[in-house]
């Protein structure tokens, strides 16, 4: 009579020898190639996901947009802690407050940012930012200003790139923001603004 081992080590012994492990392939790209001009890309990719994309012909066209956004708050709620953006925004006729203290009815934040990320239509942003990392957090809407050149196709090209930016020494938080705050933790129910902004608009100066 075989014994319960034996019965094992020899359906270990019939078994078939498993395959040797393939060789990882490090010359595939691992990303797919974009086959349109960035901001295009990162308009339709941060779309996908909720956000909303503002492409701008011109900084006139910019102001002029963002004014008519602004109209759907009041300006005492709209903050903006970065003192380029407040001195464009005052020679624009555009009102808006600032301070390190924000309301807790604020409305709408509005930032710069490092860099937007084409391939999966995403903010990147730091604490060197004027206004620390606060406003990209709190408001219930979060509004960004950029440029096209600050546009790179994929992440690891923000990642050099905030490197060279900064020589070495880089701000001690830097982060990514893709789309909305959102969550479906709670019995699969999709929840806007959970754990930050509700919502995320981008105006990109081309």
């Amino acid at each position: 009579m075989t014994s319960a081992r034996e019965e094992i080590l020899n359906r270990l012994k019939q078994a078939t020898h498993p395959e040797p492990d393939e060789i990882p392939d490090f010359n595939t790209p691992v990303y797919f190639p974009i086959d349109q001009p960035l901001e295009l890309a990162f308009k339709e990719n941060l779309e996908k996901i909720n956000g909303n994309v503002v492409l701008c012909a011109s900084e006139t066209d910019l102001y002029e947009r963002l004014q008519q956004l602004l109209k759907a708050f009041s300006p005492e709620k709209v903050y903006c802690n970065e003192t380029a953006l407040q001195q464009a925004f005052k020679e624009n006729g555009i009102g808006i407050s600032s301070g390190s203290e924000l309301p807790s009815d604020l409305e709408a934040g509005i930032t710069g940012c490092e860099f937007l990320i084409a391939h999966t239509g995403s903010v990147m942003v730091s604490s060197a930012i004027e206004g620390g990392r606060q406003m990209f957090v709190y408001p219930p809407v979060h509004i960004v200003v950029a440029r096209k050149e600050q546009l790179v196709a994929y992440l690891d090209e923000a990642y050099s790139s905030i490197q060279q930016k900064y020589s070495g020494c880089l701000p001690s938080h830097i982060a990514l923001i893709t789309g909305a705050s959102r969550t479906a933790d709670i019995e699969k129910t999709l929840v806007m603004g959970a754990h930050g902004p509700r919502a995320i608009y981008v105006f990109i100066v081309c």
